[in-house]
């Protein structure tokens, strides 16, 4: 029902910005909460951002709240992350998601889609 194309990924210094963006399909975008993860080589898959529908409810995961932040256009079908202030400790492959509800957040299992993934590497 809803296929998620990540873009923007790169290489970056340290203290640089990067903004993210995920494409979605179809016109059933904006029924659903948006999140954003990243895994890093032998690490869990881990909780970055999310947003509600009407961009009204926005979650951060500690480590990226105050750099990071997520927002949504319905009319583009589109979520982005813009992430500032980037740190060595932020290179991972990052990736969003979909899913019905704004709860369970941090639970990468409760998302029912996912893109391909976007390689985001800063450099010190």
């Amino acid at each position: 029902q809803v296929q998620l194309v990540e873009s923007g990924g790169g290489l970056v210094q340290a203290g640089g910005s990067l903004r993210l963006s995920c494409a979605a399909s179809g016109r059933t975008f904006s029924s659903y909460t948006m999140g954003w993860f990243r895994q890093a080589p032998g690490k869990e898959r881990e909780f970055v951002a999310a947003i509600g529908l009407s961009s009204q409810s926005t979650t951060y995961a500690d480590s990226v709240k105050g750099r990071f932040t997520i927002s949504r256009n319905n009319a583009q079908n589109t979520v982005y992350l813009q992430m500032n202030s980037l740190k060595p400790e932020d290179s991972a492959v990052y990736y969003c998601a979909a899913k019905r509800y704004y709860i369970r957040l941090y639970y990468s299992g409760s998302y029912d889609y996912w893109g391909q993934g976007t390689q985001v590497t800063v450099s010190s």
